[in-house]
């Protein structure tokens, strides 16, 4: 089979393993939050820094939640990493948000964050720090679920099908997950655009 072939089965076979529980627990985790007044944070770095600010805006448009990304500021981010070093970068982010107990965390990530092997620390940091403020945790995470998994309220784990795609797969479905997140019939507070156009559907 050509890789094409083989992404494409691969991808099907991680949408056959996915956890629904759990992203049914992250849905009743965030409606709650959203009842509450609680904000929602996104965290994450690379290519799922790009997907934490998608997400907040589909989550403050769609779900008319609370919803930020620390990653959206880089005048803020840079100076901080400049001044304050790289790993403590989202905890002093979240400490001048005032995090609270109402809030919640979404991490974002490929391995979900590794202190012993340096990996994402910043994103360990937020967590420990999270806890500290009795903030509620989430992920949507590659590989093992590292850090964020182990902690975390609920996590969703994209699970290896191949060890040569795990970053493209676990990006590409960070997307896939939140997007049926923020449009379950729990969350959708506001029409999308698309929907409420006619059109021919797909059979």
């Amino acid at each position: 089979m050509s890789y094409t072939n083989d992404y494409i089965a691969q991808a099907k076979r991680i949408l056959d393993c996915l956890d629904v529980v759990v992203i049914e627990r992250i849905v009743g985790l965030i409606a709650k939050l959203r009842q509450e007044g609680g904000r929602l944070f996104f965290l994450g770095v690379g290519g799922s820094a790009a997907n934490a600010s998608h997400a907040v805006n589909d989550f403050r448009k769609i779900a008319l939640v609370e919803a930020y990304a620390p990653t959206d500021n880089v005048a803020e981010l840079t100076a901080r990493t400049n001044d304050e070093g790289w790993e403590s970068v989202f905890v002093q982010w979240l400490r001048g948000s005032r995090l609270s107990n109402k809030d919640m965390i979404f991490v974002l990530s490929v391995g979900g964050g590794d202190l012993e092997r340096n990996i994402s620390p910043n994103l360990v940091r937020a967590i420990q720090y999270a806890k500290q403020a009795s903030a509620k945790i989430c992920g949507i995470v590659g590989r093992d679920g590292g850090y964020t998994a182990k902690t975390a309220d609920a996590c969703v784990i994209v699970p290896t099908i191949d060890a040569a795609t795990v970053t493209p797969h676990a990006e590409a479905f960070q997307a896939v997950i939140w997007h049926l997140i923020v449009t379950h019939p729990l969350l959708l507070a506001a029409p999308m655009k698309w929907e409420s156009v006619p059109g021919q559907v797909a059979r």
